[in-house]
């Protein structure tokens, strides 16, 4: 349900407003109550209430299918509290155990607010890295695990070396065990999830002018370009570093099916600036799969009817789209 004060029950009835009449089904683990007043505030039919995920698809033309996970308080849109924290957590977890289970496909995560998670005791950096804790109850999770974030929307997959760190630590992130691991996850997630035989990665650089031969870094002469040839000597098809700011033009795009970047904002701006309302966050390498909105909780326009659901719409149907190519079925 993600953090219940933002904008994740308004996008939710949203998106089962536009996929009422398709064979994209889900439900949504939350309160009961507020997904009705949700549904009352958009004209939106009563929410369908149902106590396991088999009767999701049954009822879902009617109504938006809520499994009841109950809040102890109300909630107050716009103003994040702690006191939900609890709920939220325990969401995340209903579901991987509903994928664990075979009783799911594949799980949509709506955006939390890790700040109000962080007073509540949790210590994790977000969802990606939750996620890939609650994956090792799984009996068979296989080679390369992960969590490995991408980033999809525009055309582009763009997928992360480093995630939720400073950017005055990201060069320690930068190393050869980190970077070799991530490509290897990426590569192994475009043949499984995203059908791509022989798939083709760009690695983009660290530094300006890709260091230019050390006289602005070295990362890319002494790290990435020698583990981008190892790499290669392991059938895996990706370039030496490219510089960022050459990386991500049209020509350019058309060369590779996904470019591994260095750091957060290095990966996501192309792909918000290419389509801030469509993009998608993807966990590559877990034993499940896990798709998310591009954007946070949008507490500033909780409730006021401005919200828009285009990137959890787009990330309910590459979740049905990753779960078929991976046989799943609920």
């Amino acid at each position: 349900m993600g953090d219940p004060a933002g904008i994740g029950p308004e996008i939710t009835a949203l998106a089962w407003a536009a996929l009422q009449h398709t064979t994209t089904h889900f439900f949504v683990i939350g309160d009961p109550d507020l997904y009705q007043t949700t549904c009352t505030q958009l004209e939106l039919p009563p929410v369908q209430l149902i106590h396991a995920p088999e009767q999701c698809a049954s009822r879902f033309a009617t109504g938006l299918p809520v499994l009841p996970l109950a809040l102890s308080q109300p909630v107050r849109l716009g103003t994040p509290s702690p006191v939900h924290a609890n709920m939220v957590i325990q969401s995340i977890k209903m579901a991987v155990e509903f994928c664990q289970t075979a009783q799911a496909a594949a799980i949509v995560t709506n955006p939390i607010a890790k700040s109000v998670l962080y007073q509540a005791g949790f210590t994790h950096p977000g969802h990606t890295e939750f996620l890939g804790e609650l994956a090792e109850t799984f009996a068979d999770w296989p080679a390369p695990k992960g969590p490995i974030m991408m980033l999809c929307g525009g055309g582009l997959r763009v997928a992360l070396a480093s995630v939720h760190v400073s950017l005055a630590d990201v060069p320690a992130q930068i190393t050869t065990e980190r970077v070799v691991h991530a490509a290897q996850v990426l590569h192994h997630a475009l043949q499984q999830d995203f059908a791509i035989a022989t798939p083709r990665i760009a690695l983009c650089a660290l530094n300006p002018h890709a260091g230019e031969d050390g006289a602005m870094g070295s990362e890319e002469r002494d790290i990435l370009n020698p583990l981008a040839q190892v790499l290669r000597a392991q059938d895996i098809d990706i370039s030496n570093a490219i510089a960022a700011d050459t990386l991500f033009r049209e020509e350019n795009r058309r060369t590779f099916d996904a470019a591994l970047a260095m750091y957060h904002d290095q990966g996501l701006i192309p792909v918000k600036t290419l389509d801030f309302h469509g993009g998608t966050n993807v966990t590559l390498g877990l034993p499940f799969v896990r798709v998310s909105p591009d954007h946070g909780t949008g507490f500033d326009i909780a409730g006021k009817g401005l919200a828009r659901a285009d990137s959890l719409i787009a990330a309910i149907k590459l979740a049905q789209q990753l779960a078929a190519a991976r046989n799943l079925s609920s």
